[in-house]
C-alpha cells in the first residue's frame, strides 16, 4: 500500500467518517491504558481466562480479519485485553451502530476501550457503509462477529458472509477464534460476570484464506466449521489443519 492509498483511506469519500482517530498515536496510547491497564486486570479478576494457539499467528503480518463466535458482551473485552498486544495494538472492532452508537457516552466508552467503528445491521446505505473495507485498505486489522448478534443459548449460529467477502476482496487472511465459556460466564441479560471467576478459553486458529475461485459463502461456511471444530475438540490445533499444503496450511517459514 502506498502512502497515497493510506491517505485516501483515512479521508474517505464525501460524507464518510474519517479514519484519523484509528491511526492516531494519542488514541493508541489511551487505548493501551484502557485495555491493558484497566480492562485486562478487571477481566482477569472476574474470570479465569487462558489464551491458546498464539503460535498459530506468529508469522501474521499486516491487516487481517479476526472472526469469532459471539454469545456475550464479555467476548470483546476478553479478546482486546487478553490476545497478544501485537495483534490488538491497532485492531478495530465492528460494533452495531443501532446499539453502541445511539448514545454519545456509550459511543465514547466503546470507542476508547474497544476501538470500535459502526456497522449498520439494517443493511442500508448509510454514511458508515464500507468502513470495514476502508479500515483494511488503510492497513488496520479488524475484529468481527459474523453471527451478527449474540447467541442467546451459547450455540453458534450460521455466519453471515460479510467477513469472508472482506478477506476475498482485500486479500487479507482470516484468523478464526473460538471462545469457550463466555456464555456461562456472562450470558445475555447479565451486566457483570457470574461470581466465582468462571473459566474462559480463547482458542486462536491458524489464519485461513479463500481457495482460488471459492465463493464467499463457501469460505464463510468453512471458517464457521473450523471454529465449530475448535469448540468441539476444545483445541486450536484441529485435525487436518496441517502446517503445509493449502493456503491456510503453509508453513510458518514459507509465510514469513
Amino acid at each position: 500500500m502506498t502512502e497515497g492509498d493510506s491517505a485516501r483511506g483515512s479521508r474517505g469519500g464525501e460524507g464518510a467518517p474519517r479514519l484519523g482517530r484509528y491511526h492516531a498515536r494519542w488514541h493508541r496510547v489511551l487505548r493501551f491504558v484502557a485495555q491493558r491497564l484497566v480492562l485486562r486486570p478487571v477481566v482477569s479478576a472476574v474470570t479465569t481466562t487462558t489464551v491458546e494457539g498464539t503460535d498459530n499467528v506468529d508469522s501474521l503480518r499486516g491487516p487481517f480479519v479476526v472472526v469469532a463466535n459471539h454469545c456475550s458482551h464479555l467476548d470483546t473485552g476478553v479478546l482486546v485485553s487478553q490476545l497478544p498486544y501485537r495483534l490488538t495494538k491497532r485492531m478495530t472492532v465492528g460494533a452495531a451502530a443501532d446499539y453502541f452508537y445511539s448514545r454519545w457516552w456509550v459511543k465514547a466508552l466503546t470507542s476508547l476501550f474497544f476501538n470500535t467503528y459502526p456497522i449498520e445491521r439494517t443493511g442500508g446505505r448509510g454514511r458508515n457503509k464500507g468502513m470495514s473495507q476502508r479500515l483494511l485498505t488503510s492497513g488496520l486489522p479488524i475484529l468481527l462477529f459474523p453471527e451478527g448478534t449474540r447467541s442467546r443459548d451459547g450455540v453458534m449460529r450460521p455466519f453471515k458472509p460479510g467477513a469472508a467477502v472482506l478477506c476475498a476482496t482485500s486479500g487479507v487472511p482470516c484468523v478464526p477464534v473460538a471462545l469457550l465459556g463466555t456464555h456461562e460466564a456472562m450470558p445475555v441479560g447479565r451486566f457483570w460476570p457470574v461470581p466465582g471467576r468462571p473459566r474462559v478459553r480463547v482458542l486462536v486458529g491458524r489464519p485461513m484464506r479463500p481457495h482460488p475461485g471459492e465463493p464467499a459463502r463457501a469460505f464463510s461456511d468453512r471458517v464457521a466449521q473450523h471454529i465449530s471444530t475448535m469448540m468441539t475438540m476444545q483445541t486450536p490445533y484441529v485435525v487436518g489443519d496441517s502446517r503445509r499444503g493449502g493456503p491456510e496450511g503453509r508453513s510458518q517459514e514459507e509465510a514469513s
